[in-house]
């Protein structure tokens, strides 16, 4: 019987393991991917701010999105992201204050200030979609958050296309090791483990 237990537990490890490796491998794929094409909105993942100012990381996904918005794939931007610890902005103030910066247009910045997580970014998202009655959007974050964010989204009825900014800079390890990072948080939301 403890051999029977002890096989049992060897072989779930091993399927797990292999979960967590195959959805690894399906985002280091997405994140090589650009899916950009006509959209209803196209959708920035928030990141941090400092003092009302993008940090480098949010800097680059709005550079990015702007692009595509420049390029006249999505009449709109919906950026996300709520206030980060000890923070007097959101993400998503720091994100349309930049954008008009960059002249674009106020009234064509969603914004949504909840979030504070992928998970609450993407519900409250999803919200804003059903207010507005759109049905796709064009996913601009960093390459290894995209197939998480897709996978959201498409799970509440939304077509997403994945657009990953440029890396900032290029680490295969650190690139590997964020890859296992989102198999892992995926596997956490598609098993509703946690919220």
């Amino acid at each position: 019987m403890r051999r029977l237990f002890i096989f049992s537990l060897l072989l779930a490890l091993l399927a797990a393991g292999l979960a967590l490796v195959w959805v690894a491998v399906e985002i280091a794929y997405q994140a090589n991917i650009d899916e950009a094409r006509n959209a209803d909105v196209i959708l920035v993942l928030g990141a941090a701010e400092y003092m009302g100012r993008p940090s480098p990381v949010l800097k680059a996904r709005l550079d990015h999105a702007l692009d595509l918005y420049e390029k006249e794939l999505a009449p709109l931007i919906l950026v996300t992201g709520g206030f980060g610890v000890g923070s007097r902005f959101t993400e998503a103030e720091a994100a349309r204050d930049y954008l008009v910066q960059k002249r674009v247009p106020s009234e064509d910045i969603i914004l949504e200030m909840e979030g504070t997580s992928t998970f609450q970014s993407i519900a409250a998202a999803a919200e804003i979609f059903d207010r507005l009655d759109f049905d796709s959007c064009i996913v601009v974050s960093d390459g290894y958050h995209v197939f998480r964010a897709k996978k959201m989204l498409e799970a509440r009825g939304i077509r997403a296309y994945g657009s990953p900014r440029q890396p900032l800079t290029e680490d295969t390890w650190r690139d590997i090791k964020l890859y296992f990072r989102q198999s892992a948080g995926y596997w956490v939301w598609y098993l509703n483990l946690a919220r």
